[in-house]
């Protein structure tokens, strides 16, 4: 009985591990805050829909590149950083786009 319990235990920790090691929690709330901005500047006017669609883009490759990082069931520190800086060129991009003079005629 204390074999059963020992082996259960350690396929908990183990799935445990294997699930931290492909998770990227920060990175999903910056992806999530970096389309509420690309919306907030639709919405506004502030993005022309040229602009939004190479935003929407660059959130999609972000997106591919996180899940290539996952795919092989672990997220390196490297890999981190990678989508990292990606992550942080998105978040520039997002803000030279709003703030460029450049508006729709009609904001929604």
């Amino acid at each position: 009985m204390k074999i059963k319990t020992l082996v259960g235990a350690v396929a908990m920790t183990l799935a445990g591990l294997a699930m931290a090691q492909t998770s990227t929690p920060n990175l999903d709330k910056r992806e999530a805050s970096q389309q509420k901005r690309i919306d907030q500047g639709v919405a506004s006017g502030q993005l022309t829909a040229k602009e939004t669609n190479n935003l929407d883009k660059r959130q999609a490759k972000l997106a591919a590149d996180e899940a290539a990082a996952k795919s092989d069931g672990k997220v390196t520190p490297a890999e981190r950083r990678k989508l990292q800086r990606e992550a942080n060129r998105n978040s520039r991009a997002i803000s030279r786009q709003k703030h460029d003079k450049q508006t729709t005629s009609n904001p929604k």
